[in-house]
């Protein structure tokens, strides 16, 4: 009986049995969601309405934006079913406005004073007067004076 006693003691005293940690199993308390085909363009279709943002309605039904980019992606292309037709905006023209006059060209210098020496002033089609040094950079200018003369 001494040599079974024995035999339980060293049992006991190994590195596996004197181990006794608690090991804890965490389920998921909610089973994956299986959504059909129905429900996914309906998502779908309420993220593309006008001034429907994709993360409030993945907040609103339970998903992660990621999710509902990816069924998206899977409507435009056909695999949630037929792709709705593409849709045109409603563009109406109005009659072209009559050109405004051009104003008056602003005198190049204003009575009694004579333009600094090595200035330069340009009197642009629009009426706007550019005047610039001579120590103006010419790239910069061309820069300005395109801006300028684009509509």
């Amino acid at each position: 009986m001494e040599i079974e006693a024995e035999a339980v003691s060293a049992h006991t005293r190994s590195r596996m049995s004197a181990r006794s940690e608690v090991v804890e199993v965490v389920t998921r308390g909610e089973r994956r969601r299986a959504w059909s085909v129905e429900q996914k363009r309906l998502i779908v279709a309420e993220a593309m309405q006008p001034g429907a943002t994709p993360t409030e309605v993945a907040r609103r039904w339970g998903i992660g934006t990621g999710l509902l980019y990816t069924w998206r992606q899977q409507f435009f292309a056909g695999e949630l079913g037929e792709p709705p037709a593409p849709a045109f905006a409603q563009v109406s023209l109005a009659p072209l406005a009559e050109p405004e006059s051009a104003p008056p060209h602003p005198p190049a210098v204003q009575a009694g004073t004579a333009p600094a020496a090595g200035q330069m002033e340009i009197v642009l089609p629009g009426g706007a007067v550019v005047r610039v040094g001579a120590d103006v950079d010419g790239a910069a200018l061309r820069r300005v004076l395109a801006a300028l003369a684009s509509p």
